[in-house]
């Protein structure tokens, strides 16, 4: 039952993209209503496999590569959702589509053991900010989206820059509390809040990161395509944290690969 779900997950969320990109071409207007309900019925299925495992595991499902994986997706296919919503600006919904795809994708080719929890894991914290985490990432990837879009474009459109911009400040404020929710659980775990861990010293990299472009935003009203290369060097960096650190350089966090 828990493959059903995952794999009604990965369906549903190919057929919204394609749907989504449909739509983008063709101006039928059937397409992109069929887009968001496929990626209702993918976020929902996806929650139900979320809950399952939660309840076949007795955890949290939230503590490897695959589990963060899946929590990725579901968070960027809400985004996505939201944004369609407001919005409807089929180039984003498409792009955000896809990497809700990708995410759930990927996870699909990795081990999908339960595995008890490891002492430093077993912890209300780790929920808290595993979530808070995942949403910043969410958020920032939508940013992301948005700022591609805009790059690609021949004269910069305020709509794309102000969705980049809420989405980047929505997901900076969560990756904060993420950052300040991690340190109090390492606290909890280790006995200290920051022990310059790779994936502590890259979350701080991508934060300033983006604190910067907030800041220059504010005080000089950078906007337009200069922010949005700003903000793709921010999901840049955002990417190793999330898997280049976890594969490449070696510290507290190796659990999650």
């Amino acid at each position: 039952m828990l493959s059903l779900f995952l794999n009604a997950s990965f369906g549903l969320y190919f057929l919204a993209t394609i749907f989504y990109t449909a739509s983008i071409f063709f101006k039928y207007k059937a397409f992109p209503g069929l887009a968001r309900f496929f990626m209702v019925l993918g976020i929902l299925s996806l929650s139900c496999y979320i809950g399952m495992r939660w309840q076949i595991a007795g955890r949290p499902p939230f503590s490897n590569m695959f589990e963060s994986l899946v929590l990725l997706s579901w968070a960027i296919a809400i985004v996505s959702l939201f944004i369609d919503i407001k919005y409807k600006i089929r180039n984003i919904s498409a792009l955000t589509a896809l990497m809700s795809l990708l995410a759930i994708g990927y996870a699909s080719l990795l081990d999908k053991e339960i595995v008890p929890l490891m002492p430093a894991l077993k912890s209300n914290w780790l929920t808290i900010h595993v979530v808070t985490c995942f949403i910043g990432y969410a958020g920032l990837t939508a940013a992301f989206v948005s700022s591609l879009v805009l790059l690609c474009r021949k004269v910069e459109e305020i709509k794309l820059d102000t969705i980049s911009y809420k989405m980047t400040a929505f997901g900076f404020l969560f990756l904060a509390l993420g950052i300040i929710t991690g340190a109090v659980w390492a606290n909890s775990a280790w006995g200290t809040y920051w022990s310059w861990d790779p994936k502590e010293t890259w979350s701080l990299i991508t934060w300033f990161i983006y604190a910067i472009y907030l800041h220059i935003r504010f005080t000089k009203g950078w906007k337009g395509k200069s922010a949005a290369w700003l903000s793709v060097i921010g999901f840049l960096a955002m990417l190793f944290t999330y898997f280049g650190v976890n594969y490449l350089l070696p510290g507290l966090h190796s659990y999650a690969d």
